[in-house]
């Protein structure tokens, strides 16, 4: 899975997506802090790939994207939209295949911006980036091939990309390539995904997870190949947070702590257990990882969303098991601990 699978849906009501061997599937609160649904599928009985991005815009809708088989050896990508946590999301709708025929070539991402239009990112058979984005006034344009910069001009795409919508209302996108971090993004809202730096970093592909800190800031983590996980803000240069917990991305937001913001950080780590901890701008490294609840499966992932109270929620989630367990964090130190976890 790439991007929030846990979100808090316009009524408030909190809700997680996960895949299954041939579906994605949907838990929500029946009520805001109450208790949870049993699982649905999106699109109804169609039938994708165990691969799922997700995207969440101002207007709290989210935006899934998949693959789907279309014939033997082949797969195009699929939309939906899921407008509240306790309706069906939408049937799956084809937006083709970045390479117009083959099978999958990479993991999407999805970004909403400010209008609401979903911009999806896909690497191409080629290792190049491409992008579909929703017209301003209904469906989508075409694919199309996201300029390059100097450092990474003929190099493949590792790893998933990582997209994101600034306070700014500006889709940004960042990919591990030609021995760093590309970062592309949009000028101004709605105008055209375009090159705009490349960090030269060691990087561990399918670590990276780009958040909106301020007005102006993004900041991108990612862990390098020593091992350290790291905070790059454009413009500035990457700080060592802390070591990695365990592998993948962690899962970060924003929130208040003794009065000033912070960034929480979440992930599972190698030795199952969920791990937090606090980035305080302009206060690193970070004090360490706390670790939290019971040894969760190898599949797991951790994440983190605030609720309809504006509480911290931690969320660990096995797709292969269908295990959810969730928990709300309340203030600690050196980070916020969670209550008891319950499995949902």
């Amino acid at each position: 899975m790439n991007g929030d699978w846990l979100i808090r849906g316009r009524d408030g009501r909190l809700c997680v997506y996960l895949t299954s061997d041939d579906a994605v599937l949907c838990r929500a609160e029946q009520a805001p802090g109450g208790a949870w649904q049993t699982s649905r599928r999106v699109g109804g009985d169609q039938k994708v790939h165990p691969v799922l991005a997700v995207g969440h815009g101002v207007d709290a809708y989210a935006h899934l994207v998949s693959w789907r088989p279309t014939a033997p050896g082949e797969s195009g990508v699929v939309h939906s939209t899921h407008f509240r946590p306790l309706l069906s999301p939408m049937d799956w709708s084809s937006l083709g295949h970045p390479d117009r025929t083959g099978d999958r070539t990479g993991t999407p991402a999805v970004a909403v911006d400010a209008q609401g239009r979903a911009h999806v990112f896909v690497a191409a058979g080629d290792g190049a980036l491409r992008m579909i984005a929703q017209k301003e006034k209904g469906g989508w344009g075409p694919w199309r091939e996201l300029e390059e910069r100097p450092e990474t001009e003929g190099a493949a795409t590792q790893g998933p990309p990582v997209a994101v919508v600034g306070e700014s209302g500006c889709v940004e996108v960042y990919t591990v390539a030609g021995g760093g971090i590309l970062r592309r993004r949009q000028a101004e809202p709605a105008k055209r995904v375009a090159a705009a730096g490349f960090l030269r970093t060691p990087v561990r592909p399918g670590t990276l997870r780009a958040l909106p800190t301020s007005a102006e800031d993004t900041t991108l983590f990612y862990a390098d190949d020593s091992g350290d996980l790291r905070a790059w803000r454009p413009g500035s240069e990457p700080v060592t947070v802390l070591p990695v917990a365990g592998p993948g991305p962690v899962a970060a937001v924003r929130c208040e702590l003794d009065g000033r913001e912070a960034t929480l950080l979440a992930q599972r780590t190698t030795d199952g257990r969920a791990a937090f901890a606090v980035h305080r701008d302009g206060e690193e490294p970070a004090d360490g990882w706390t670790e939290s609840g019971p040894a969760l499966p190898d599949d797991a992932e951790v994440a983190l969303a605030k609720d309809d109270e504006g509480r911290v929620t931690a969320a660990a989630l096995s797709p292969s098991t269908g295990r959810l367990l969730v928990a709300r964090l309340q203030p600690g130190e050196p980070a916020p601990a969670p209550t008891a976890w319950q499995e949902v």
